[in-house]
């Protein structure tokens, strides 16, 4: 499909923006600075676009307009020369709204505690925008939401106004695809996926994007958009959880699932390998399957194999717990009660400093549940920050990484397989490894205390 179908078709205002952005004159405005906004941020500049970000966190927006990332897998540098441009700047005062031409809404989607969505910082932005709205301007939200959210909540707020979505403002849904610490794919060389609501906001939108990334996909709409990219990351929950399913069933018998894995990924077709693990961990996989479940029941449809995943892979912590309980008893003739344990790798996946959803978490508050003292080592976390689910755990720093200090615990459980620990220096070192990555095995240590989880 064509993003603007006949060009000739679009209104006199489209063909002006459509000007404007393929000038660069189009100033873009990025509301949420963080592992998303600022990459989006970045990629912009160096297109060649002014770009004014925003950000309630005062400190952040501070760190960036000097050059700092707080982000540990963008580096500084990066920041340090957006800002060089004279074309990239932070702020909170969010009434700067009004002299950009597109506001491109990158704020969490969490779920509460009963797995509904939270889109109160998707309503909260709307509404932040909606007094500030002003004529011509395009409207994006990148964050994960279920299929109906852009034309649901956020058109009615802006609507509120006066203003009419294609006529007066033009509104657009494209997800993020980030992959933090990915060095293959990064925010420009993944296709981006677009949907407007209506001819003329779908070829700004497209034609906005297309001048930030090798390649755009424009839908049919807004929420065809938003099912895309529930529909990517529900895959890659639903078979996670039937690897995850099937470690369980392989160890029963006696079965490596990892050497299973490695063995069936050589058909050169038919199969995708997944991996198991401790539980989900990040922004997107434990947490956009249920946004769909939420939005089919009020089609009374029952989602079974995504409610499923999401139990199975749920469950996934207490039974690494578990295994660690078996090892302990097995091998050192005691429980968990009074333990000490060092959980290797705190962020949700390998070599970068994010801790959303993580099961290391997760991990070790059940593991304290139990009545032993729980410390980490992370590379890339010094010190685990406040979050809304975990806060009894913030202001914990990361222990230290010698032959000494590991030998001091009980058992070691590697949660995260971070490249740049030494698998082979910390098996020689630990009483008992449980190892719930493989990382000891794919790393040549393949000791007598180290035990597959």
């Amino acid at each position: 499909m064509s993003a603007s179908g006949d060009a000739s078709a679009l209104g006199i205002k489209t063909h002006a923006i459509l000007d404007q952005i393929n000038s660069r004159s189009f100033k873009i405005g990025i509301i949420g600075l963080g592992y998303v906004g600022i990459p989006l941020a970045l990629a912009a500049v160096r297109a060649g676009f002014p770009v004014l970000g925003f950000d309630i966190d005062a400190l952040r927006v501070e760190e960036l307009n000097e050059g700092v990332s707080s982000i540990k897998h963008i580096p500084s540098k990066d920041v340090a020369e957006a800002v060089g441009t004279g074309r990239f700047a932070a702020t909170s005062d969010f009434d700067e709204i009004r002299n950009v031409d597109a506001v491109i809404i990158c704020v969490p989607t969490p779920l509460t505690r009963n797995r509904e969505p939270d889109l109160s910082f998707v309503e909260n932005t709307g509404r932040t925008i909606a007094p500030r709205l002003r004529k011509g301007q395009l409207i994006s939200l990148e964050s994960t939401t279920y299929p109906g959210t852009t034309d649901e909540i956020l058109k009615p707020i802006f609507e509120a106004t006066g203003l009419k979505s294609g006529q007066d403002f033009y509104l657009a849904f494209s997800p993020e695809r980030e992959d933090p610490g990915n060095a293959n794919y990064g925010t420009t060389t993944i296709p981006k996926v677009v949907g407007g609501d209506g001819r003329d906001a779908l070829a700004i939108a497209d034609a906005l994007y297309s001048k930030l990334v090798v390649k755009t996909v424009p839908v049919s709409s807004t929420a065809t958009a938003e099912a895309v990219k529930l529909t990517e990351n529900i895959f890659r929950s639903v078979n996670i959880a039937l690897v995850n399913e099937l470690k369980i069933i392989y160890s029963a018998m006696g079965i490596d699932v990892w050497e299973v894995i490695d063995a069936a990924k050589t058909k050169p077709f038919g199969f995708m390998p997944f991996y198991p693990g401790p539980g989900l961990g990040g922004h997107c996989i434990p947490i956009d399957p249920f946004y769909l479940s939420w939005k089919a029941r009020e089609y009374e449809i029952s989602t079974k194999f995504i409610e499923l995943a999401g139990e199975i892979n749920s469950a996934m912590p207490r039974l690494v717990v578990e295994k660690l309980a078996e090892a302990l008893d097995r091998r050192s003739s005691r429980g968990l009660n009074g333990s000490r344990i060092l959980v290797i790798g705190l962020a949700y996946k390998k070599n970068v400093d994010d801790i959303r959803e993580s099961p290391s978490l997760r991990l070790i508050e059940i593991i304290e549940e139990r009545g032993a003292k729980v410390d980490f080592y992370d590379p890339y976390v010094a010190v685990i920050p406040m979050t809304r689910e975990h806060a009894a755990l913030a202001g914990r720093e990361s222990a230290s990484f010698d032959a000494a200090n590991i030998a001091s615990y009980d058992a070691v459980l590697i949660a995260t397989d971070h490249d740049s620990v030494n698998y082979p220096f910390l098996a020689k070192a630990a009483k008992i490894v449980v190892d719930a990555r493989n990382a000891c095995a794919r790393n040549g240590a393949l000791f007598e205390n180290v035990v597959k989880a």
